[in-house]
């Protein structure tokens, strides 16, 4: 994984410097990232020495999810491997680089086999545009994520992950309560010899994610999602 360029976001690669003079960026221009650093660097568990593995799988994390909601071309993408990728998120079916980039990363990420109506939030009714505009109402100060474990190195990196924001505007009509909604999942990054994404899968408990937006959490200040195994929840 290439080290941030001049001008390059702390924890996050190609998206400034002359790799990127000819993105095509979905919205216009490259994303700024300066208020969900300040989140992540306040309320991080981890601080991973710079060139450890940990380090590494953090900003491949963070660059690849930047580049798949952000970078419009598979040819602009540089932690992907356009021609290879594959997704699947809590054992539903595969989906195409192509797919993904059709819904949008949000309702793929949220994709579920619930009927409709027992649904808080309906990835099939969304765009890829409607929903990045439900979440980033939702966390004005955005979505921090890191790594807390990295379970085995490439080709297959299996690692835990911790995604975290406050609730501080409201989501499908529900009025914001102002903590912290968070949820914590298990990824494994199949890569390539350039460690380019061939393959992701990801396993975490969606249900309780999405319960954490219609009330407060605990009174003892947990956080209202859940940490149980997210291999055997329901989807």
């Amino acid at each position: 994984m290439a080290a941030a360029e001049v001008g390059e976001d702390k924890y996050r690669s190609f998206i400034h410097g002359e790799s990127e003079k000819n993105t095509v960026w979905r919205y216009g221009a490259p994303p700024n990232y300066d208020m969900v650093n300040k989140l992540f660097e306040e309320e991080r568990t981890q601080v991973w020495p710079e060139g450890s593995l940990e380090e590494k799988v953090q900003r491949l994390l963070k660059s690849w999810e930047m580049e798949l909601v952000h970078k419009v071309r598979p040819e602009d993408q540089k932690t992907v491997n356009s021609e290879k990728y594959s997704t699947s998120t809590n054992g539903l079916s595969v989906l195409t680089r192509a797919e993904v980039m059709a819904i949008g990363g949000y309702n793929n990420f949220l994709r579920t086999t619930l009927p409709p109506e027992h649904r808080i939030y309906d990835p099939d009714s969304e765009s890829p545009e409607s929903a990045m505009d439900i979440f980033k109402t939702a966390f004005p100060r955005g979505f921090a994520i890191e790594v807390l474990d990295v379970y085995s190195g490439p080709p297959k990196i299996a690692f835990k992950f911790r995604h975290w924001g406050y609730m501080e505007g409201p989501f499908k009509g529900h009025p914001p309560h102002g903590q912290r909604v968070e949820f914590i999942g298990v990824c494994i990054f199949h890569v390539d010899e350039e460690m380019k994404v061939e393959k992701s899968e990801y396993f975490y408990e969606r249900g309780n994610f999405l319960a954490s937006f219609l009330s407060a959490p605990a009174a003892d200040g947990a956080p209202a999602s859940g940490s149980g195994c997210p291999v055997m929840r329901g989807n």
